[in-house]
């Protein structure tokens, strides 16, 4: 059907307008993603009303701006980057005052933009144009504007009355898609205002976390890189040793050098030496010819000895004389090799009880540890956790093509309670999971492994218990996600979850929430929460 030439009468335009608001609340109660139901809704418009190039528009208010956000047709880049400023063109005035306007031909309306340029190999004398606001209670979250064909008449009251109602039918899920993306907008600004103020404090790019613990390791880092000296880094394992030791090679004029990585616990004795230092043709059964060994290959950057405290001791007599004179000589060479390589050396052990157990060389621990970095444990970061769940949260979405939009409440509440014995890799290793089994783009405590999923009060209290306790701990799980996406705002929590703040106030007693927790400033918290007068 060719949407821009087919006219209705009367008869058929009424009873189409109820079909379609038929399709319209189907869609509305059979589809999950948000964004391809709106779409869906577009399409039916124009499919079965002539209503084309429709396009929903969100005014986000914090902003002060109306952003596109959904148009059939043009790709996701695209729409992101057509904004109007409130009042500007025909959609900025809609969402300003909040009242539809309709334009009879577009061809006699400079105020229409044409931002999309949808419309510029149309004709424009044959296209009317119209625009509604889209509301939730009497706030206005946004606009829905279509194409239809161009009447003589001078209003389009009827079209615009079903458009109307159309928005009325659609306006819950709009305002959710404008919290969705203002909660994006403010992530965005917050990261960006984020890694501006880490890069005041030399912050790598390849280390995530703001603690005043990593504070310190940062500053370390930026004090040290432009030196040639020798560093030793400690913390447990998986606290992101080898991140620092990496961090410290490229912001150092080595940068350009090679960065070699040796693990000294992964190779066997007898091959350490071979491997660090390389053989001469003949050295022993089996060496056809030279081989350079790591110290060679890192000579004009930077070699990183992981697990220093499991080398021989014969290895730390010889890694000794590198430190001391800067040469070496090959298995079965008799000529000194000179190198020109800056040593970084961590490790999981204390070295100092290794010294006095007479397992490590003193005088090999005192040339290492000139200047000290010390990794602390994830469970002394406790500020970083979630920076580190989202930074991984984003890595694996794109690595698995799965979309996550959020972690929830459960599962923030598991992540911050864990003591993290694996650290930062134990971390990484759980979202990696979570991503993988997450079926609705949120990451629920469940989807985390079960050493980390809590017995929460609400749960602890159903196991093996009735319907009515499973349905009161579901109940009151919802209640609190709510209030957490509102900064503790009853009243938007109660429109959000479809009911009334008296029923939400009674809930929230009945199952002693704070709410005064929710209302601290988080960056999840909602900016409608801000507009309206507290609870």
């Amino acid at each position: 059907m060719n949407g821009e030439t087919r006219v209705y009468s009367d008869y058929e335009r009424k009873l189409k307008e109820l079909e379609v608001m038929h399709g319209v609340a189907k869609l509305l109660s059979s589809k999950t993603d948000l964004k391809e139901m709106l779409k869906d809704i577009l399409e039916l418009l124009s499919r079965e009303m002539g209503m084309s190039r429709g396009m929903i528009t969100l005014l986000l208010r914090e902003f002060h701006e109306a952003q596109l956000d959904i148009a059939p047709g043009m790709d996701d880049e695209a729409i992101q980057k057509i904004r109007y400023g409130v009042g500007e063109g025909v959609t900025g005035q809609v969402v300003a005052t909040g009242r539809p306007m309709a334009i009879p031909k577009l061809d006699e309306a400079p105020l229409f933009l044409d931002r999309t340029g949808a419309r510029k190999e149309v004709d424009r004398s044959r296209l009317a144009f119209i625009c509604v606001p889209i509301k939730h209670g009497d706030d206005v979250v946004g606009a829905l504007s279509v194409d239809t064909v161009a009447v003589e008449k001078l209003d389009l009251d009827d079209e615009v009355k079903f458009l109307g109602a159309v928005a009325d039918m659609i306006a819950r899920s709009v305002e959710v898609r404008r919290e969705e993306e203002e909660a994006r907008e403010r992530l965005e600004r917050e990261n960006l205002r984020l890694r501006k103020q880490l890069e005041q404090v030399s912050h790598p790019e390849n280390i995530v976390g703001n603690s005043k613990g990593m504070q310190e390791v940062y500053m370390l880092i930026s004090q040290v890189s432009d030196t040639g000296t020798t560093v030793l880094i400690t913390g447990e394992t998986g606290t992101g040793k080898e991140l620092v030791a990496s961090a410290i090679h490229y912001a150092s004029p080595r940068r350009n050098g090679p960065f070699v990585r040796v693990n000294c616990a992964a190779l066997p004795e007898t091959l350490l030496e071979n491997e660090l230092f390389g053989h001469e043709k003949g050295a022993f059964t089996g060496a056809s010819g030279r081989y350079a060994g790591r110290f060679e290959a890192a000579n004009g950057g930077t070699i990183f000895l992981d697990e220093i405290g499991d080398l021989s001791l014969s290895a730390q007599v010889r890694l000794l004389r590198i430190l001391q004179e800067k040469e070496f000589e090959r298995i079965g060479g008799l000529s000194p090799v000179r190198v020109n390589v800056r040593v970084i050396a961590a490790t999981n052990r204390n070295l100092e009880e290794s010294v006095l157990n007479g397992q490590f060389r003193v005088d090999l621990f005192y040339r290492l540890n000139v200047f000290p970095i010390h990794v602390p444990p994830l469970r002394e970061r406790g500020a970083d956790i979630m920076l580190l769940a989202d930074y991984f949260v984003q890595k694996y979405s794109g690595e698995l093509g799965k979309k996550i939009t959020r972690i929830c409440s459960p599962a923030i509440d598991a992540l911050m309670s864990y003591h993290w014995p694996g650290n930062v890799r134990e971390l990484e290793n759980c979202i990696e999971r979570a991503v993988l089994l997450s079926s609705d783009g949120v990451i629920h405590a469940h989807n985390l492994p079960p050493s980390l999923q809590l017995k929460s009060r609400g749960v602890e209290a159903v196991r093996g218990g009735s319907l009515e306790k499973l349905v009161a701990a579901y109940e009151r799980e919802l209640i609190e996600e709510a209030l957490k996406y509102t900064g503790g705002n009853q009243s938007q929590a109660a429109r959000q979850l479809g009911t009334t703040k008296r029923i939400i106030q009674y809930k929230v007693k009945k199952y002693g929430i704070d709410c005064s927790w929710y209302k601290e400033k988080k960056p999840w918290v909602s900016s409608r929460a801000a507009e309206e007068p507290p609870d």
